[in-house]
């Protein structure tokens, strides 16, 4: 659907670099992958074995899935988050893994990996709270609030594209039989689609994706303006829960030998080092530069210096 400059590579590499590169938004996409996984493992076992009524939900979409009535959502406060993880229809999560690729690698061009990471949370908490509340307030759901269940990474996808559209909304993409867009004008465009959806037959899936959208334009605009609404949560993200090494540090004695970096390498290493330096600045802040370490202040030296 998206496309932009990137190295060539065959669909072994592509794939591999999807489910298993080493950052967070391969990490993302691999548990909603493995989660689908399961969820219909346990719902053919279910089927075959007469365990559930043919009409029934599937075991663990009852457990995961965020309900919209309010005593239900009572006895399962984490499907708040677990909703955002699950998708039972392969189109579904062929769909979010797509839209989740090439907006999360847009995202970590210009942003780190804890801001995609505490984006998609929020972004999909945002969303299941609009889910919620709307199925609550307004009286078109009464009838069907008890029944009503909301799953699927939508939310936090689309806050993630919105916050890129809006940090950086001159971003061309080029869309596949389409052409040439910029960013801000596909961001309008879903937003449009949600908006006009809502009629149809899955209005809380659509009213969740407003909720992920509106956070994802509050949390680029504020760090437009130069708050980082994240900061709070950084000391929660620690730079091996991207599950990678700590990039090495760079030596300039000797000549750069070996093959190229990939372009998955190259932004997990430039991910990772933007993370140590806003460590080092926020540090800095706090206690001042006589706080750091020395080599915490020789990597703020090679920094400074490329600039």
């Amino acid at each position: 659907m998206f496309s932009y400059n990137q190295p060539q590579r065959n669909t072994g590499e592509f794939l591999k670099e999807i489910f298993f590169g080493r950052n967070v938004l391969s990490r993302l996409i691999l548990i909603n992958t493995i989660i689908y996984l399961i969820v219909n493992i346990i719902g053919l076992f279910s089927s075959l074995f007469n365990l559930t009524d043919s009409n029934a939900l599937n075991p663990l979409v009852k457990i995961l899935a965020l309900p919209a009535d309010l005593s239900l959502l009572s006895s399962k406060p984490w499907t708040l988050l677990t909703y955002m993880f699950l998708q039972e229809n392969f189109f579904h999560l062929l769909f979010n893994i797509v839209m989740l690729y090439f907006g999360g690698r847009i995202f970590q061009e210009y942003l780190n990996q804890a801001k995609l990471f505490w984006t998609y949370i929020i972004g999909g908490i945002f969303g299941g709270l609009f889910f919620i509340l709307s199925f609550n307030i307004f009286p078109v759901f009464d009838s069907i609030t008890s029944q009503s269940i909301a799953m699927g990474a939508s939310a936090s996808v689309l806050a993630i594209i919105i916050a890129i559209s809006t940090y950086v909304p001159d971003y061309s993409v080029h869309l596949f039989l389409f052409g040439k867009f910029k960013l801000k004008y596909l961001a309008i465009a879903f937003i449009a689609i949600d908006v006009l959806s809502i009629q149809t037959d899955n209005p809380g899936g659509h009213i969740a994706h407003l909720g992920g959208a509106l956070w994802g334009f509050i949390y680029s605009y504020s760090l437009k303006k130069g708050k980082d609404i994240y900061k709070i949560f950084y000391k929660l993200y620690l730079p091996k829960f991207t599950w990678h090494r700590k990039a090495p540090k760079f030596d300039t004695s000797r000549p750069k030998t070996g093959r190229p970096l990939s372009d998955d390498e190259y932004n997990t290493r430039r991910s990772a080092t933007q993370e140590e330096i806003d460590h080092i600045l926020d540090k800095i802040s706090k206690s001042g530069y006589s706080s750091l370490t020395s080599d915490e202040k020789e990597l703020l030296f090679k920094t400074s210096n490329k600039k």
